[in-house]
């Protein structure tokens, strides 16, 4: 849900939506929705510890600073009349970390519950690329109506997003 969230907010700020961008954000989520349980698994429970103790802190932080600057954007659209790609470069690869970090949690339970990971990885992966590709065609479509609004809103989504991994895990 954490991608598809983050795919609706995307095509909220996409200019011109094409097949590549919407394939671009989908293999890399789904990809990293599929890699980080297996990594997590991997790593079992030698290491379960130290990545727990941490890793809601960096999915909110990352999460915060990326629905901050949706917010920045959305409310100053005249000096940022392009806004950066979410579907290339850096950005991609901090939106498709921030999304599976719960995925490696996962990864680390099914590890020690001694669980095959790759059925599930699998099942895990494709059902966020699939998500995602039904959510930025969704923000494409009320982003044209709404969209510095809904740029804000996408933003505040994120930001919730983020809070509510880092209230979950510290409650």
């Amino acid at each position: 849900m954490d991608a598809f969230a983050v795919s609706i907010a995307a095509g909220l700020i996409i200019p011109l939506l094409t097949y590549r961008h919407v394939f671009r954000l989908a293999f890399h989520f789904g990809l990293f929705q599929f890699l980080m349980p297996v990594v997590g698994w991997l790593a079992g429970r030698s290491v379960a510890a130290y990545i727990g103790a941490f890793d809601h802190w960096v999915a909110f932080a990352l999460l915060t600073f990326i629905g901050g600057k949706m917010l920045w954007d959305a409310r100053h659209r005249e000096e940022n009349a392009c806004p950066d790609d979410p579907t290339r470069g850096l950005l991609l690869v901090t939106l498709s970390v921030a999304t599976s970090l719960d995925a490696l949690a996962v990864g680390l339970s099914m590890a020690c519950l001694n669980v095959s990971v790759w059925m599930p990885s699998i099942v895990i992966g494709l059902v966020a690329a699939a998500l995602t590709v039904i959510g930025i065609r969704f923000g494409r479509r009320i982003g044209r109506r709404f969209s510095p609004l809904a740029q804000g809103l996408g933003g505040l989504v994120l930001v919730v997003i983020g809070l509510r991994i880092l209230v979950s895990h510290l409650a």
